[in-house]
């Protein structure tokens, strides 16, 4: 990006020029986005005006450095003219034009006053991956079809293109499919209960099933349509061999142990409830075959998600089924058990013109001739399947999972594990000795036990994936943290103009016991993710604010009779994080993790 002097003024005379008419359906959803705010309604010209004018170009001879996805801006005080080679790149570079406007731009609401400028620039923008992805679990929580498709249009804005939509899991079936109805009629449906996912209650005998939600095939075929619109293609995940409780409560027959479970609420049962699909059972294969059929219809990407992770293995050690299938193909082990199954899913999934991806534990048992790996559990899985020469998108828990603790837990929503915003950013998807061109890309995955509703999909989403997002965009040799942080700063005003909520976690101070290496006495020491952020710090009781002393570096040791640590950041005069109070007895219980 280059920085010309002027500036660009938008009013309601200012009209746009298409190349092509195949342009619209792009300015329509840019005009969207500026209409509430500014109430300009601006005209399509059949000419192109010589000035005031946005003109949006398809290149007649492609431009090889931008590829499919990238972008020419240029903004003058007369006009402004973008160029791509696709609709993608035209689409990202209005995104670009929606983020040069004044923050107010993203109300929802009529804005008087405002100058509606636009800075001068010459911008060159394309991506560094091809794959660049979220991930929402809709099976632990429901989201509505609204709320999913107001999750994409946020998506758009920072140029993701995968949206990865988890639709079956232990907790609920989401996907109406035709033929089975006892997929939505009983595997959408569980007991409801409020409070600490994963240590709930399980279902009572005449206990209702009253939590419900699931999408219909027109419901599908609309979402589709409005990711398609912003250039995001939906990758559908269907959870087999395991995580399968919800379609085994619909079809018990589908299990080993062939028993009447009911959708799981989010209470304990593994390795006690049978949730994995039986691998010596036709059925198994039918059921998924009419499943897939479906799915391959609704969803025009290339790829289907079959999950594979986390298969408990011991009710196939007991079956006589599952063991008759490991002697009849010579098998010696539960994981290539598993590898048979996903290899007969892969079949299913080929003969209806899909291509298959899953989690990294479908390497684990040998991996199925075509299949495309999600590396999850680190990045160990990505480096075995693409030394196999296949393709692979990096999705680390360690840098990639948005369910994870953003900040301090005593001040954050109750989840587990810790992702802070610089483990995001500074990720790099490439293993060393890798072949670059199997990395398809990166992926944010947001797993909903502990997200019960949207605004806290929200809040666990933004900024961490304002990191992914640049993971996935820019030349690992051209990001730069601090530039990163005043950009997320300058979103922030977008954020609140939008209603969106965020999270602000970045700016906590980090408190990390150690100790004495002499004494073995402890000792704390303190930090922060963001620069120009000064700590203060109490032990008497009390909040501490500016006027209390300033963490400098040292490490801190407790006065005698002190059993509290009490810290804040500051920048300036203006508190950004709240007061962190945390006991001694917190400290010593913390020491293993560091």
């Amino acid at each position: 990006m280059q920085l010309l002097p002027g500036k660009f003024m938008l009013n309601a005379q200012t009209a746009c020029w298409l190349s092509h008419d195949s342009l619209r359906s792009d300015w329509e959803i840019f005009q969207q986005d500026i209409r509430q705010a500014t109430g300009f309604s601006l005209p399509i010209s059949t000419h192109l005006p010589a000035r005031h004018v946005i003109a949006l170009h398809i290149f007649s001879k492609p431009d090889s450095l931008l590829g499919s996805e990238g972008y020419r801006l240029t903004v003058t005080p007369e006009k402004i003219d973008l160029a791509a080679n696709t609709r993608t790149g035209i689409f990202y570079g209005l995104q670009t034009l929606l983020q040069l406007l004044p923050p107010q731009v993203e109300s929802h609401e009529l804005v008087k006053g405002i100058a509606w400028t636009i800075p001068c620039v010459q911008i060159v923008d394309y991506p560094r991956f091809h794959w660049r992805g979220l991930m929402l679990d809709v099976s632990r929580h429901f989201f509505t079809k609204q709320e999913v498709e107001a999750y994409i249009d946020e998506m758009a804005r920072f140029k993701f293109n995968v949206f990865h939509w988890h639709l079956s899991d232990d907790n609920g079936w989401r996907i109406e499919i035709k033929g089975l109805p006892r997929l939505t009629s009983v595997g959408a449906w569980r007991v409801s209960r409020t409070g600490d996912f994963g240590t709930f209650a399980p279902p009572q005998p005449g206990e209702p099933a009253d939590d419900r939600g699931y999408y219909t095939q027109d419901d599908i075929r609309e979402v589709v349509a409005f990711a398609a619109k912003r250039h995001i293609t939906i990758l559908p995940e269907i959870d087999v061999p395991a995580h399968s409780l919800a379609l085994i409560a619909a079809y018990p027959n589908l299990s080993c142990t062939g028993l009447p479970y009911a959708v799981n609420p989010g209470s304990p049962f593994y390795r006690i409830l049978d949730n994995v699909l039986c691998t010596g059972k036709d059925s198994t294969y039918l059921i998924l075959d009419t499943i897939f059929a479906q799915i391959a219809r609704l969803f025009p990407g290339p790829y289907i998600h079959v999950g594979g992770d986390e298969a408990y293995k011991g009710f196939w050690a007991q079956d006589p089924r599952d063991q008759a299938v490991m002697q009849q193909n010579g098998l010696h082990t539960l994981e290539e058990l598993q590898g048979y199954f996903e290899r007969r899913v892969e079949q299913i999934i080929l003969a209806h013109g899909k291509k298959m991806i899953g989690w990294d534990e479908i390497l684990e048992g040998g991996l199925a001739p075509e299949a495309a790996v999600m590396s999850w559990r680190g990045i160990q899985g990505g480096i075995a399947a693409a030394k196999l020469h296949h393709d692979v998108v990096m999705s680390p828990w360690g840098h990639c999972y948005l369910d994870l603790y953003q900040g301090d837990p005593l001040v954050e929503p109750k989840t587990y594990g810790m992702l802070r915003l610089d483990s995001c950013y500074f990720y790099e998807p490439v293993p060393p000795g890798v072949d670059s061109s199997y990395i398809l890309g990166i992926q944010g995955n947001l797993w909903a036990e502990h997200v019960p509703n949207l605004r806290h999909a929200e809040y666990m989403t933004w900024p961490r994936a304002l990191a992914i997002a640049e993971v996935g965009w820019t030349p690992a040799a051209e990001k730069n943290w601090d530039d990163f942080i005043a950009r997320v700063e300058a979103l922030f005003p977008r954020f609140d103009a939008q209603e969106i909520k965020y999270a602000t976690s970045m700016y906590q101070p980090i408190i990390q016991p150690v100790r004495d290496s002499l004494t073995a006495e402890l000792e704390v020491k303190l930090r922060t993710q963001v620069a120009n952020l000064q700590v203060y710090y109490s032990f008497d009781g009390t909040n501490p604010d500016y006027f209390y002393p300033a963490y400098q570096g040292k490490p801190l040791r407790f006065p005698k009779g002190a059993t509290t640590l009490r810290v804040v950041s500051y920048r300036g005069k203006q508190q950004m994080s709240p007061v962190i109070a945390i006991s001694v007895d917190e400290l010593q219980r913390r020491l293993g993790n560091y």
